[in-house]
């Protein structure tokens, strides 16, 4: 088994979910961001960093802790399996959006759709 094997989608979204519920969503942006961006240079491959997929996927996280009462990371992954589906970034941007230099340095917003957060309800 690789390594990324052992530490595949499912991990990311517990390491984050531990983040926001221990630290909160702020704080859970800059230390899942810097993990990542570090494993990335460690790696030599500093150009996989994207700030605007791990700031979303912090994001998403958060929002989804925010409502739920699960008690433990298997509970709230099972309450929210959308959270598991690794292509789930790609209902609210485009590919181009997340491949361009400004997300991939800084933050983006969605540009298919809002986040549920930001959803203006007519």
């Amino acid at each position: 088994m690789s390594t990324a094997d052992r530490f595949a989608h499912r991990q990311h979204v517990h390491l984050t979910y531990l983040a926001v519920c221990r630290y909160g969503t702020a704080a859970a942006i800059d230390l899942v961001s810097d993990g990542i961006q570090s494993v990335a240079r460690y790696a030599g491959a500093p150009q996989k960093y994207n700030a605007t997929v791990s700031r979303a996927w912090v994001e998403l996280v958060a929002h989804h802790t925010e409502h739920s009462d699960a008690a433990d990371f298997d509970t709230f992954a099972e309450r929210n399996p959308v959270l598991l589906d690794k292509r789930l970034l790609t209902r609210f941007y485009r590919p181009a959006t997340l491949a361009c230099t400004e997300a991939r340095t800084g933050w983006v917003a969605p540009d298919l759709s809002p986040f549920p957060w930001n959803a203006t309800h007519a």
